[in-house]
């Protein structure tokens, strides 16, 4: 069995589930009809099949690697980004006037979720694109953006972010990278940024690198921050690649996964920039970027989730092991359950995913504060709860293969150990949960209680066909209701900190039995059902724990010292 592209589970969560309809019926994105959606997801299937899946074992066994200085990538991957950018996937939901498609980021993100399933190493290449040029979209002038985005968009160029300094990771005010004014308009960067995700490759003409540094009179910390833009090549007097630019790839890291793709050590000696946004402006300009990619990475754990549950069943269902019906190990009731589990929770994380980006595009085409604070809210749920999945499900797809999952060979491990990071990239999940307790309820809880609100409503409307289940999800929001209200109550920000994973946990899990609830209302008697049954009932519960968790403060966490940490 090889990988499958989930086209008709997302026509079936776009159709049925996260209210696609809403988005189509603005005028902003009134030509993303029926049949633009399904052709887009169609032909991204078929990309994902046919072009990148093939790729997904070769750049694991044959990484990107430095030759006399020289990057070279993995067998196969200048065709894959050929097929990527000349199908016009880079540039999917960017503005029609550079070139790009101008169609809904839901659409986008069911495609690189999908991508990512196929071949995650070498999806990462455009993701880092698509989020450069939104950030250049938003905040770049307009000649820098009449140059840049439409060959990022077409893929002739490539972008990337460089936020991490070997001081500086999650502490993005501790970075050191200078900025100095020259007389031209442009700076001369230095600095040494790490872990920079497609810092370089062989297949496209210009690698363009944002970068966060200061000038020399900034303000400390993060305020003192501006954002450049910093090219592989000048561009000459007619915008194609010109002289080097003063930079270069020191070393690629040596990876746990994702070999396919280079993460680069790079250097700037008085490389010329060009400012991005005003000055220090650079962290909420890179933001821009981040949000972005903090979606995309959240549907980067979900494909590869997707693609591990796939291995997996494929797996079980020809495994001759025991005396059963089938004589194969899919019949044994505690493998049927992880793979109950593994298929729960790719809905349950797809959907929230999607929500997240309904609520993107809503505030793009309405403009609404509501549909802003909803899509900020929901980030890092997605974010986190997806790349949990991600991690989970690949865990469990080497269990399910038994011995065989140990080994390399069989390609089951390597789902986990490219998926690992996508919890620590990007924000690591603890962040996310952070942010999710403290900036995204500075509120006072109310979009917390608005969500809330809203799938208890839907419970109460499912009450009549489903009571039990129903009844389950409202029990369940009124006490994710409580525990909210305990959070925001709390003065002490550290007992917020301290339960701020468990609580984003239990918010996901009540989401996931929403979503499951939806989809079971709207394939009565079906698979969908069954599936939502089983989520509602196995799995839902687990929100009690993560709650009561979530409110026992920081006293617990803290009550060791560093001397008894240590001891033993």
């Amino acid at each position: 069995m090889t990988f499958r592209a989930p086209v008709p589970e997302y026509q079936f969560l776009l159709d049925h589930i996260v209210g696609f309809d809403e988005i189509a019926a603005t005028d902003r994105f009134g030509d993303a009809s029926a049949d633009v959606v399904t052709a887009i997801l169609t032909e991204a299937g078929k990309l994902c099949d046919e072009v990148m899946a093939p790729l997904n074992r070769g750049g694991d066994l044959h990484p990107a690697h430095l030759e006399n200085g020289v990057l070279r990538t993995s067998p196969g991957y200048e065709e894959g980004w050929k097929s990527i950018s000349e199908g016009g996937w880079i540039g999917i939901s960017a503005a029609p006037e550079f070139g790009g498609m101008g169609l809904p980021m839901t659409l986008t993100t069911a495609v690189n979720e999908m991508m990512s399933g196929a071949c995650l190493s070498l999806q990462l290449a455009p993701l880092m694109s698509q989020g450069q040029i939104e950030a250049l979209e938003h905040h770049a002038s307009d000649a820098i953006k009449e140059l840049y985005l439409p060959k990022l968009i077409s893929g002739e160029w490539s972008g990337t972010m460089n936020l991490t300094e070997p001081q500086a990771g999650s502490d993005v005010g501790a970075l050191t990278s200078k900025a100095e004014p020259l007389d031209d308009g442009t700076y001369a960067i230095t600095g040494q940024k790490i872990y920079i995700s497609w810092g370089d490759n062989d297949f496209t003409q210009n690698v363009c690198h944002l970068v966060l540094a200061r000038l020399p009179d900034a303000a400390p910390g993060t305020k003192g921050i501006s954002l450049f833009l910093v090219p592989k090549y000048l561009p000459d007097a007619d915008g194609n690649p010109g002289q080097p630019n003063d930079l270069k790839v020191v070393s690629l890291e040596h990876k746990m996964g994702l070999h396919g793709s280079p993460t680069c050590v790079m250097q700037y000696g008085a490389a010329v920039g060009w400012m991005v946004g005003p000055p220090g402006g650079g962290l909420a300009a890179m933001f821009t970027m981040m949000n972005n990619a903090r979606l995309g990475v959240g549907g980067q754990g979900v494909g590869v989730a997707g693609a591990a549950y796939q291995k997996a069943l494929a797996y079980a269902l020809e495994r001759k092991q025991g005396v059963s019906q089938s004589g194969t190990i899919v019949d044994h009731a505690d493998v049927r359950r992880m793979l109950m589990e593994m298929k729960a929770d790719l809905f349950a994380s797809r959907a929230i995913l999607l929500a997240c980006s309904q609520a993107i595009d809503m505030q793009t085409a309405t403009g609404e504060a509501d549909w802003a604070a909803r899509a900020a809210f929901l980030t890092p749920i997605a974010k986190a709860f997806g790349t949990e999945t991600g991690m989970r499900v690949s865990e469990t797809g080497v269990q399910v293969h038994g011995g065989m999952g140990f080994v390399e060979e069989t390609g089951a491990a390597q789902y986990y150990r490219d998926v690992r990071v996508t919890a620590i990239y990007e924000g690591t999940n603890g962040i996310q949960a952070m942010d999710l307790v403290g900036r995204k309820m500075m509120d006072g809880g109310e979009m917390a209680n608005r969500l809330i609100d809203e799938i208890e409503d839907q419970a109460e409307r499912a009450r009549g066909r489903y009571p039990s289940l129903a009844e389950a999800v409202w029990q369940a929001c009124e006490s994710l209701r409580e525990a909210t209200e305990w959070l925001v109550g709390q003065d002490d920000m550290d007992n917020r900190f301290a339960g701020a994973t468990p609580y984003l946990h239990a918010f996901a899990r009540v989401l996931g039995g929403h979503f499951h609830l939806s989809a079971a209302m709207a394939d009565a008697g079906g698979a969908r059902e069954k599936l939502a049954r089983f989520y509602i009932e196995r799995l839902l519960p687990e929100h009690a724990a993560y709650l009561a968790h979530a409110q026992a403060g920081a006293a617990g966490a803290r009550a060791l010292s560093l001397a008894e940490l240590a001891d033993g």
